[in-house]
């Protein structure tokens, strides 16, 4: 039995723990910043305080803050780009998740990691499970997929949440671009053959922190019995046509383009973007009891929020 004047392990974890954050100005660590606050103290970096293409600084200031929770958010995510940008691209994505694994082995610290549906070729009729053959097919999806397994090669204590077609009121993304573009043209052409779920930033931040919040008071071994990859998207899915229009049937700014269906291989881009990015979240509520919105719900409340623009 407990005395009175003793503290339960679970309490130590919870006053004490503190919780690295990268990437805070970025659109998922902006959102995880403010979700997170109640699971420990919130140590939330931007590029300034942590650059992950210094690797020495990462060992550097893992071992100052000491965290028993490092969440990293921040990648390198120009798709385009990173097809001629190739070793940056890698450091960020492949190489520093890597360290931050090593250095939360070290540590005895857990890590949270987020990864993407580009690991996955498309070729598939049907949404992908975790348990499915990964195939990248550009510069991008490799480096992710390479931080995939650098990671799970540390034998840290770890969560891999994959997601897709990230968007939220701060960044570069598909929603801001397409509001933009709508107030300056009046027709635009999308793509309308490769579908997936728009997620929005925020679902991704309220599901990782609840997951969290089931660590904080989960049993010893929660951990070692839940480490692993899960998909983590909003429910449903649609085409880039489909997103856009959304979009724009969803603001409340007189944006009325024609929205055009186009073929992607009519699309010149560097990097070539799978035709089915869908990914099964079933083994997320399988394991959490956690279910994302349907993206188009989760939509409405985003535009919700974006009136004042």
């Amino acid at each position: 039995m407990t005395k009175r004047n003793e503290t339960k392990p679970t309490e130590i974890k919870q006053t004490e723990a503190t919780i690295l954050l990268t990437g805070s100005t970025g659109q998922v660590g902006f959102e995880l910043a403010r979700s997170l606050q109640g699971l420990g103290k919130v140590v939330a970096l931007d590029r300034a305080g942590l650059d992950l293409g210094d690797l020495d600084q990462i060992r550097r200031v893992v071992r100052e803050v000491r965290p028993a929770l490092i969440v990293n958010p921040a990648a390198y995510t120009a798709v385009d780009r990173a097809e001629s940008d190739i070793d940056v691209c890698m450091r960020l994505n492949a190489e520093a998740p890597g360290v931050f694994a090593e250095e939360a082995k070290r540590l005895g610290a857990r890590l949270v990691h987020y990864s993407t549906d580009y690991v996955f070729d498309g070729s598939k009729g049907a949404p992908y499970t975790e348990e499915d053959a990964v195939n990248p097919q550009n510069i991008y999806g490799k480096s992710k997929l390479a931080g995939e397994e650098a990671i799970a090669l540390s034998g840290c204590d770890y969560l891999v949440f994959r997601t897709s077609w990230v968007y939220g009121a701060r960044g570069k993304n598909f929603l801001l671009t397409m509001l933009r573009l709508g107030a300056e043209r009046d027709e635009l052409s999308i793509v309308a053959d490769q579908f997936g779920a728009p997620t929005w930033a925020v679902t991704i931040a309220a599901l990782s922190a609840n997951v969290l919040a089931q660590a904080t008071i989960g049993k010893r071994d929660w951990w070692a019995e839940n480490s692993g990859t899960y998909h983590l998207t909003a429910s449903g899915a649609t085409s880039w046509h489909g997103f856009a229009e959304a979009i724009f049937a969803n603001s409340t700014l007189d944006l009325k383009p024609r929205v055009n269906p186009i073929p992607g291989a009519s699309y010149s881009a560097p990097a070539t973007r799978p035709s089915n990015s869908r990914m099964s979240n079933e083994k997320l509520f399988e394991t959490f009891g956690l279910r994302a919105p349907p993206w188009d719900d989760a939509l409405k409340l985003c535009m919700n929020g974006l009136k004042r623009i």
